[in-house]
């Protein structure tokens, strides 16, 4: 092993009652479950909260819908709270990717304007970004960041793109696909410098970064609360400060359009927004049990540790370095790289997600950059290294077979 390998495992999360921290979530006890950063995992505590909101609504609608609007704006509050930002100045909408909507349906990008992304960007945002450059009869630039670039080499890669005819920057805080940062502040602060508005993709952030917003110098920011965070899933802020602020209107109309932001996104019609409501409990919760900055810590041990032994057993399989260099690493997430001939692109590392679910019991993300396959570990505090050790022992072995096409 090298010296930079981790060979003791963190010691696994208790509930307060002494039992395993998974015992607090309802996953399937027959798979092991890799794979938090994609879709989240809500503790009970929040499922029972939100039943019990669904319970209060069904029972009576026509007293739930008309109090609705205040009862968001308290939730704000406490989410608020919680990102460190003022609640004035965060909208709830349904996930990041509609987060983006809402900015793109702001604009009025004029002909030949163009929208700068990266090519670390989640693919559902970039598709908004090139659907709307279309519309307007501009395009998408595309800032080409090597996987191991640092911040400054970063940095210089998006600001390479930026011109006359740029409207809008997006990039990701953390992105999906590479688990890695970008120097969102620096590429802010250099295209509020151009009078540029900025859009930065925070999907992973709430949770996993201590105070997504400390040093914010973008437009707009948009963040998942249900992946990380453990909110019910549907549940997403939006926090918005500069020039594009009172453009922003949900994606549906209704009778709150006239209001201010944020307090428009409050009323939408008949959608059930009781995973707004319920996200404080689960907050709540990770914070009573062991305190945010400690589940932080272990997550990212544990993500340290299971990059290890998995890496270790691919590159044993191999006689290939499994390590990857990200350039900026963030807690809770790292890259292993696959054996060559798996996940070359996002087809064939969606079609492997698949099959290590069916096959092999296991809830795993797998993605590809520049057509070389990677497992990304998103770790969680009900994990626990020896879920990890079941998948360097088990499913490595078998990736290796697949591999070579048996």
């Amino acid at each position: 092993m090298s010296e930079t390998e981790v060979t003791t495992a963190p010691r696994p999360l208790l509930l307060a009652d002494g039992r395993p921290a998974d015992r607090a979530w309802s996953l399937d006890p027959a798979l092991k479950h890799l794979n938090h950063g994609s879709f989240g995992a809500v503790p009970l505590v929040a499922q029972e909260r939100q039943e019990l909101l669904r319970v209060e609504m069904e029972r009576s609608p026509v007293v739930w819908f008309p109090a609705l609007p205040q009862r968001l704006a308290a939730a704000r509050v406490e989410l608020a709270d919680f990102l460190r930002v003022s609640a004035g100045d965060l909208a709830l909408v349904p996930n990041a990717s509609a987060g983006a909507s809402v900015v793109y349906a702001a604009l009025t990008l004029r002909p030949g304007g163009e929208i700068v992304v990266t090519d670390h960007g989640y693919g559902a945002v970039t598709m908004g970004a090139e659907r709307l450059a279309r519309r307007w009869g501009g395009r998408v630039r595309t800032a080409r960041v090597p996987l191991n670039a640092d911040a400054d080499a970063a940095y210089e890669a998006v600001v390479a793109e930026l011109g006359d005819a740029t409207e809008l920057v997006v990039v990701d805080q953390i992105t999906s696909a590479t688990a890695r940062r970008l120097p969102v502040e620096r590429i802010g602060a250099e295209a509020r410098r151009r009078g540029i508005p900025v859009l930065v993709d925070g999907a992973h952030a709430p949770g996993l970064l201590d105070a997504p917003l400390a040093d914010a110098t973008y437009d707009v920011w948009t963040g998942n609360l249900h992946k990380w965070g453990c909110a019910p899933r549907g549940t997403a802020a939006l926090v918005a400060r500069g020039p594009l602020r009172e453009r922003l209107y949900p994606l549906i109309d209704s009778w709150a359009a006239a209001d201010p932001y944020p307090d428009r996104f409050d009323q939408q019609g008949t959608i059930d927004a009781t995973s707004y409501l319920a996200a404080p409990t689960s907050l709540g919760f990770i914070e009573r049990t062991w305190g945010w900055p400690a589940a932080r810590r272990y997550m990212d041990d544990l993500a340290d540790y299971g990059a290890s032994v998995i890496g270790t057993a691919v590159t044993g399989l191999t006689s290939a370095d499994s390590a990857v260099d990200v350039g900026m690493p963030v807690p809770g997430m790292r890259l292993v790289r696959l054996p060559d001939g798996l996940a070359a692109d996002r087809v064939e590392a969606d079609a492997l997600r698949d099959r290590v679910a069916l096959e092999l019991g296991v809830e795993a993300a797998f993605t590809s950059f520049d057509g070389i396959g990677y497992m990304r570990l998103s770790a969680h505090v009900y994990n626990t290294a020896a879920d990890y050790e079941y998948f360097a022992e088990e499913c490595v072995p078998a990736l290796g077979k697949w591999a070579r096409g048996n």
